[in-house]
């Protein structure tokens, strides 16, 4: 057992030969167009495992932060911090409409300020008033921009205005968000002390993920370990923010003792040298092919594939036909063929990732569609309602020969020491899919 990789730098390869692999390799942002994960995220961790036998479980379930850069198209999908509509910020369409006070789901209304004089209040009075509708959960946000998008309301280039220009004075604005205002001015040439930020969902964090323990984070293939945004169950159907970091220091630690543990109590391992072969010769194939595919074009064709039919909103017709499409990505993955040398050459690297970008993307896609309800991170305009039945179950993905299986399966039961913590799970209601909720007044 082990692993076999190469040095970007240098485009050698080294093999480790390994009692315990932890997996930590993050999501598959790249798979979208517009992302806030940086290169790295193109699912190389969830495609291992599930080539290597070990399950994906809840991997419809993907997160679309509502507040990431629009523009210019170099910056698009970079985060602007919830810390914006923390500290006053308001999400505003073209004619200057605070919209979300349309979108308050009925599961949050109690809690939400249906009048902008009450949200504002907020700001400086927490215990008399209800929290301003802005900084609903970011699906719901998320959401709420995308069918202002689609209605025509958005702006320009594709998203709505996040304006804290405004509703602060300018030092506050600079005092309280240096790397905002730094990033704005310095990236796309706004002074956000003066005018709104452009801004527009991005994807950010997938729920979905490698299936592991929860005590050990072992996955289901013996000596295989997860943490991170690879592995699956922590956050559910929908991150809250912030548990990232929490997830990555209690699970990541878990991981490491327990593989430690089993390494200890191991004999040492030899590396089957045919196996090794067989992969490098994989890593060259690029270099050998007779294909004349661009990785680039392949990606960014992925990419419009994803964005446009397993985005925020889904429907059964576009997950279809993203299938059909990703099938035919796939054909054109195996004629991409690079030139040059190992050395530092992004194309080769880009040409290795395709293969994990597709694949992850087809269980993403699939997952989609076997789970007919809206939930979470996972909205269907055709199914826009929570099933409690489907809210008792995980969807599950294995490779079997090369092909994607799907099942369901029960979530486990919640330790009775837990359920008193954290009560019972009872969404109602209706998601946001295109028409706005029923409006409140404004003042």
């Amino acid at each position: 057992s082990g692993a076999i990789g190469y040095w970007r730098q240098t485009g050698k390869l080294v093999a480790f030969a390994a009692k315990a692999v932890v997996l930590a390799t993050g999501g598959v942002g790249k798979a979208w167009k517009i992302t806030s994960n940086s290169w790295e995220y193109t699912g190389d961790g969830m495609a291992m495992a599930l080539e290597a036998g070990a399950d994906l479980i809840d991997m419809e379930m993907t997160q679309f932060h509502p507040t990431g850069m629009v523009w210019p198209p170099s910056v698009r999908g970079l985060l602007v911090t919830e810390g914006v509509r923390g500290d006053g910020g308001t999400l505003k369409n073209k004619s200057g409409e605070r919209f979300m006070f349309k979108y308050i789901p009925d599961f949050f209304r109690a809690d939400t300020a249906d009048t902008e004089r009450e949200a504002d209040a907020w700001y400086e009075d927490k215990r008399n008033n209800r929290r301003t509708p802005d900084l609903l959960p970011r699906d719901e946000v998320a959401r709420a921009i995308n069918s202002e998008v689609k209605a025509g309301r958005g702006t320009e280039h594709g998203g709505v205005f996040l304006d804290i220009a405004s509703r602060r004075p300018a030092d506050y604005i600079r005092r309280r968000l240096p790397s905002m205002y730094h990033q704005f001015k310095e990236l796309a040439d706004v002074d956000i002390t003066k005018e709104a930020m452009e801004i527009g969902p991005t994807l950010h964090y997938i729920m979905g993920g490698i299936r592991v323990d929860p005590d050990t984070e072992a996955t289901t293939l013996p000596g295989l370990y997860a943490a991170g945004e690879v592995a699956a169950g922590m956050h559910g159907a929908n991150r809250l923010g912030g548990n990232s970091l929490s997830d990555l220091l209690v699970f990541g630690r878990r991981a490491g003792l327990a593989a430690a543990d089993l390494a200890k109590r191991t004999p040492a391992v030899r590396i089957d040298d045919a196996q090794i072969g067989a992969y490098a010769d994989r890593l060259a194939e690029p270099f050998q092919r007779s294909g004349n595919e661009n990785p680039y074009q392949v990606q960014a064709d992925l990419q419009e594939t994803m964005h446009d039919l397993v985005g925020i909103i889904r429907t059964k017709s576009e997950l279809e036909e993203a299938l059909v499409r990703l099938e035919r990505l796939r054909a054109r993955a195996a004629r991409v063929r690079v030139s040059g040398t190992r050395r530092y050459n992004p194309g080769w690297h880009l040409a290795l990732d395709l293969d994990n970008l597709i694949g992850v993307s087809e269980a993403v896609a699939r997952s989609a569609l076997l789970r007919e309800e809206s939930r979470g991170g996972h909205t269907r305009e055709d199914y826009p309602k929570p099933d409690p039945e489907w809210g008792k179950r995980n969807v599950v993905v294995r490779q079997r020969d090369g092909r994607l299986e799907l099942a369901t399966e029960p979530i486990p039961s919640v330790p009775d020491e837990l359920r008193g913590l954290i009560g019972e799970d009872k969404p109602t209601g209706q998601v946001a899919t295109g028409a706005p909720a029923a409006v409140g007044g404004t003042s």
